[in-house]
């Protein structure tokens, strides 16, 4: 039995909470304009930099391109993204990883929405800019992780 298409029923998280266990990662794959690849596939290699990468492929199987809002589609194993959200390859990457967390809470059966998810998801996001901070060799991509570290700490939320 394959991965489940869709992640509706109980059985079908249940499936597919079980391969994950079993070592299972999603082959992945980006939809959309040339320019909206060009990005996320840099946001996908500073995802392999930082040691996110097989996390990531984990717990999703696709990035695609709308006209609309940035969202985490759990039953379908997706992110819908914008061009906006990924015009910024590092920031865009911390956000990958930021819903890759959350579609983990999804299938482990945690409340993954609402103020404390919100919380938890972006305490990944930051440690991942912090790791990809020290593990980059790219002086531009670590001063890009630093101010945006520096943006998360200076937010009104605490972590």
């Amino acid at each position: 039995m394959g991965f489940p298409q869709k992640l509706y029923t109980t059985k079908e998280v249940c499936a597919a909470k079980e391969l994950i266990n079993q070592g299972y990662k999603h082959d992945l794959t980006i939809d959309g304009t040339v320019d909206f690849k060009v990005k996320v596939n840099q946001a996908i290699e500073y995802l392999k930099t930082a040691g996110y990468y097989d996390f990531f492929r984990t717990y999703v199987k696709e990035i695609i391109e709308i006209d609309g809002i940035t969202q985490l589609r759990e039953t379908e194993i997706s992110i819908w993204a914008n061009q906006y959200a990924v015009e910024n390859p590092v920031d865009a990457a911390s956000l990958l990883v930021q819903k890759a967390y959350s579609m983990k809470e999804y299938l482990d059966g945690e409340l993954y929405y609402g103020g404390n998810a919100e919380k938890r998801s972006i305490v990944k996001r930051i440690e991942f800019l912090q790791a990809l901070k020290e593990k980059t060799t790219d002086s531009a991509v670590r001063q890009e992780c630093q101010r945006l570290l520096d943006l998360w700490s200076e937010s009104s939320l605490s972590f």
